[in-house]
């Protein structure tokens, strides 16, 4: 018959720390951090440049278009430049939601978790995260997601 030692606080906070200490956590090295730093803080600001020319080809801020000298009487053209305003508005959304990904990989870089796939916690390769700076899965764990949720994911 198996017993259990009962354990008090201190003594669980003493093997927690111990397992703590012997697991081994894999990450980058601070020089690939920041290199990868660089390469998020350079697409970060390329990024933000392109959201400020859609937000303001949606608002009407460019200062490049014929509005006020053009007939209204021209519905297609009006029609064309709806679609192009609400092509400029999703283009604008993704990039808002790219440049929040980039964001929070700067915080990852930070913590030192950035680069650790988040399902297998194993490296995500360098090249990945170069092409992919705000992946925050492997390549295998990316399409084990897309069979399990949907290819749309």
């Amino acid at each position: 018959m198996l017993t259990f030692k009962k354990l008090s606080m201190k003594e669980m906070e003493e093997i927690q720390a111990k397992e703590y200490e012997e697991k081994e956590y894999k990450r980058y090295s601070d020089e690939d951090l920041q290199e990868f730093k660089e390469l998020i803080l350079d697409k970060l600001g390329k990024a933000r440049q392109d959201l400020k020319v859609f937000v303001d080809a949606v608002s009407g801020n460019s200062g490049n278009d014929i509005a006020d000298t053009s007939p209204s009487f021209k519905l297609l053209e009006e029609g064309q430049q709806t679609l192009s305003k609400e092509e400029n508005g999703r283009l604008a959304s993704r990039l808002e939601k790219y440049i929040k990904n980039l964001e929070a990989a700067l915080i990852r870089i930070e913590n030192k978790t950035y680069g650790v796939c988040r399902e297998t916690e194993e490296l995500i390769p360098k090249e990945r995260l170069r092409s992919v700076p705000h992946a925050t899965l492997s390549y295998d764990a990316k399409m084990n997601e897309k069979k399990k949720y949907g290819k749309n994911q």
